[in-house]
């Protein structure tokens, strides 16, 4: 029985291993040029794969200047990090809702994907910016 697991993985890995060597040889998509359902919805995800990753440096960079708000406070009127980390596990839930929504416009359909992940990718990109405003400070929009 022992010996039946590492041969279950070997075999799946045989079978499979093609498959995902495939994903590597697939043909570059132009996203500036791209026209057919598929690449458009990739496209898009790529795009919002891109918001995603600077979103996230940002909040880390906007994280620290929370925690330095707060250090520089009394005690009883700490709170920046908590409250920042409240506003974003909140927004995450109604960007993630929000296009749910705007997915329904093509529900079913092959647009579906493309809508959504638009739709995250633009909401990820203002939130970028609302946080990157947030670790400038007042003195940071002049």
């Amino acid at each position: 029985m022992k010996l039946l697991a590492p041969v279950a993985v070997l075999a799946a890995v045989l079978i499979c291993g093609p498959a995902f060597a495939q994903n590597a040889d697939e043909p570059k998509i132009d996203c500036a040029k791209a026209e057919a359902q598929t690449d458009l919805n990739i496209c898009a995800a790529r795009d919002f794969d891109t918001a995603d990753k600077a979103l996230n440096a940002q909040y880390k960079k906007t994280r620290a200047a929370m925690v330095a708000i707060d250090a520089d406070l009394d005690s009883d009127m700490k709170g920046a990090e908590k409250a920042l980390i409240k506003a974003q596990r909140a927004w995450v839930d109604y960007r993630d809702g929000e296009c749910e929504t705007q997915g329904f416009q093509a529900r079913g359909g092959s647009m579906e994907p493309m809508l959504v992940s638009g739709c995250k990718a633009d909401l990820t990109k203002k939130r970028t910016r609302e946080l990157k405003d947030l670790a400038d400070g007042p003195e940071g929009s002049q």
